[in-house]
């Protein structure tokens, strides 16, 4: 039995876990900077930075008095090392490098794009290899193929916005507050998707997504017919044309992969028109689609603890105290 202490520290949540094995979750806490960061419509980095830092102890605490164990009873240290805001990031591998020196026990710079990605291995009925995965963060949009733990092939990434930075700055322009993404899901309920048109980026014979198109679209809307359209129909609109191209995508690469596995990772994951239509294309071609719990899609360090113990189980790594943040890490790379 191996127990991971989990950091995550990458942009504004401090997340602390406790996880056995890469599969069972005995302990994860996030101390959210949400509030904060609101009236600044976004997150600002030094703010962010600053409140890590006092964040950190307490929230490491509350993950090992919850999982019932003490430092004593730690056997790996993994930590988010990029991408991310590199002032936030190195609170979080500055907290686990100590915490490894002291403990004399190793330490696991993680991709945080990874760590999503293995959310998905902490669900009780966890993936098989090979499989194909839709990463939808923030910052990232990636679709990836995995042979196995470790072998993984960039299969297509977003070129400009990725589609949970789209979402926010549609939000943004439809006056809704800080995070945007979920408000925005909430209100294209209300919606008619059809009242409003709305490109779709395929960008034909590629894998690559595009969505700063969609975000311009739904500007010229706001700025030059404000009383045209209902802010729920654009957002039904919007959310319509993205979760198609997402879907889309993703079930295909399952298909011409020949593989019956496809994943969903990162905060867009929780979004519920994406997994529907996602499940809608795959099932009848045989595929499975899986998904975390929705406390699992966005940032948190359970996911980046069960990363870490595969890079050291599977992959055999294990960093020094030279270990680097990289805020501009790719999917591919760490």
């Amino acid at each position: 039995m191996t127990r991971v202490l989990g950091i995550e520290t990458s942009c504004d949540e401090t997340a602390a876990a406790v996880v056995e094995d890469g599969r069972r979750v005995l302990a994860s806490v996030i101390a959210t900077q949400a509030d904060l960061h609101r009236k600044y419509g976004g997150v600002v980095p030094e703010v962010a930075s600053r409140q890590h830092l006092e964040n950190i102890v307490p929230t490491l605490r509350e993950a090992l008095a919850q999982a019932g164990v003490d430092l004593g009873g730690i056997d790996l240290v993994a930590a988010t090392a990029g991408p991310g805001l590199v002032g936030t990031l190195l609170v979080g591998v500055s907290a686990a490098k100590a915490i490894a020196f002291a403990l004399g026990v190793p330490l696991v710079g993680v991709n945080h794009l990874q760590g999503h990605i293995y959310a998905n291995f902490l669900r009780p009925d966890p993936p098989e290899f090979p499989l194909v995965c839709l990463v939808v963060s923030g910052g990232h949009t990636d679709l990836v193929y995995m042979a196995g733990h470790g072998e993984m092939e960039l299969l297509g990434r977003t070129r400009d916005d990725a589609a949970g930075e789209a979402f926010d700055k549609v939000a943004r322009l439809l006056g809704l507050p800080y995070p945007g993404g979920p408000h925005l899901e909430r209100l294209a309920r209300d919606g008619d998707p059809g009242a409003v048109p709305m490109p779709r980026p395929w960008l034909e014979g590629s894998y690559d997504f595009s969505f700063s198109g969609l975000k311009t679209a739904v500007l010229y809307m706001v700025r030059d017919e404000p009383e045209r359209h209902r802010r729920e129909d654009i957002a039904a609109a919007f959310q319509a044309a993205v979760v198609e191209v997402l879907a889309t995508k993703a079930v295909r690469a399952a298909r011409e992969r020949g593989v019956r596995t496809l994943l969903l990772a990162g905060g867009v994951a929780a979004n519920q028109a994406l997994r529907q239509a996602v499940e809608e294309r795959a099932a009848p071609l045989g595929i499975r689609v899986l998904y975390p719990p929705p406390a699992l899609c966005t940032d948190n360090a359970a996911m980046i603890a069960a990363a870490g113990y595969h890079v050291w189980r599977h992959g055999g790594r294990v960093d020094g105290l030279d270990l680097a943040v990289d805020p501009n890490l790719g999917i591919l790379e760490g």
